[in-house]
């Protein structure tokens, strides 16, 4: 699995009571690096058949890129498939089989906000891009920096646009198929380049922390709570690191939902967890599979949220959530628990992602590119891959 400190945690717990309940099977814990390098080290442990008996990964669009049907042992016909969330299954299926079972919980690409600010200041929350706006501008007046933006750790740019896509696939709910086919781009849709003309009208209007290009996404962790900065779009896993840092502080957070045009269908976009694999060498099917199924289960959530507590819904059936879950996870709940209020984002339901969408919306977010030349550039930019994976359409 990955090294960062909370997946490596709830790993620890997760395998401490397997081992209890399973004495006879011992379980080692290996950890990668995150990111390209640690995708590089999946995929050629994979290819020379030397991956860990039980793995974990992306789930969605990264999924396809190590290829499920020749490297992973599918599970389709297994039991514990049936504790599984009918909503997860297709992010872990290639083909006409199922191959991993959650590890860790659901989370969305949000807007995290400091509720002490919003107090002071009188704001309510924001159902519009309008409203957001507004609500934008009395906050800079008061000398606070209203949208924090954290360039120096790159992914974290992103959010403008991958959190928008509920927005997105509200207005043209064709809009994830006819992109996977090539009949659908960002620069071209009116609905897809909203998140980029965000992007570009917030920067232009100076709603930006000034230090927005230095800030790593640890300090901009830090200017949220600390109420220097009010409003940070950003990956709810953000939580699990606030209440390791300022634990005190950490139902000083709200969330919502990156706001579109309608108030009445405001809605969230939700990304689903990573999932736990089994490669095909493995040397000890069932005893994967026993370990796959004790994560698919109560006492597997229960490992987790005891060592790391729980930073959104678990998506197996049967876990529930602790009565202390953070406040900006409670916000989340009710969009999670009605699917009308809710979508995937777009790398659940379509396999092309560009590699360059953080470096051009860098670009965007500090006024070297507009937002929709930026647009543009990134339909160029998943051509490449669209065409490695031998899409219909592409070619």
């Amino acid at each position: 699995m990955d090294n960062a400190e909370n997946t490596v945690t709830a790993a620890e717990k997760v395998a401490e009571e397997f081992t209890a309940a399973n004495p006879g099977i011992k379980v080692d814990i290996e950890t990668r690096p995150q990111g390209g390098d640690g995708d590089n080290i999946v995929k050629t442990r994979l290819s020379t058949g030397d991956m860990a008996d039980v793995f974990n990964y992306n789930t969605g669009s990264l999924l396809q890129q190590i290829n499920p049907e020749q490297n992973l042992q599918p599970i389709t016909n297994e039991s514990y498939l049936g504790n599984v969330a009918d909503s997860f299954k297709p992010v872990v299926t290639s083909g006409s089989d199922v191959y991993g079972v959650p590890f860790s919980t659901g989370m969305a690409g949000a807007v995290l906000y400091n509720k002490k600010v919003y107090e002071k200041l009188g704001l309510s929350v924001p159902k519009t891009w309008d409203e957001f706006m507004a609500n934008s501008r009395k906050i800079k007046d008061a000398g606070i920096a209203p949208i924090i933006q954290s360039y120096q750790t790159t992914w974290t740019s992103q959010l403008f646009v991958l959190g928008d896509f509920a927005n997105v696939i509200t207005a043209d709910p064709n809009f994830a198929s006819d992109y996977t086919a090539n009949k659908a781009k960002y620069a071209t849709n009116p609905a897809a380049v909203k998140g980029f003309e965000h992007l570009e009208q917030a920067a232009k209007a100076g709603l930006f922390n000034e230090d927005f290009a230095s800030t790593t996404y640890q300090q901009a962790q830090d200017k949220l709570v600390d109420g220097e900065g009010a409003q940070y779009p950003i990956l709810t896993f953000a939580l699990n690191n606030i209440k390791v840092t300022h634990p005190d502080k950490l139902n000083d957070l709200g969330l919502f939902p990156l706001p579109g045009d309608d108030a009445a269908k405001n809605k969230l976009t939700v990304w689903m967890p990573g999932g736990t694999y089994i490669p095909k060498s493995t040397k000890n099917l069932e005893e994967a599979k026993k370990f796959q199924a004790f994560i698919a289960s109560k006492a597997g959530c229960d490992a987790q949220t005891a060592a790391v507590g729980a930073a959104g819904p678990y998506l197996v059936k049967d876990c529930e959530l602790p009565s202390d879950v953070p406040d900006a996870v409670k916000d989340m709940l009710p969009f999670f628990e009605d699917p009308a209020k809710n979508s995937p984002a777009l790398e659940f339901l379509s396999p092309v992602k560009g590699p360059a969408l953080e470096q051009i919306t860098v670009e965007v977010g500090s006024g070297i590119r507009s937002g929709k030349d930026g647009a543009a550039l990134y339909d160029e930019d998943v051509k490449k891959q669209a065409k490695q994976l031998n899409l219909p359409g592409w070619n």
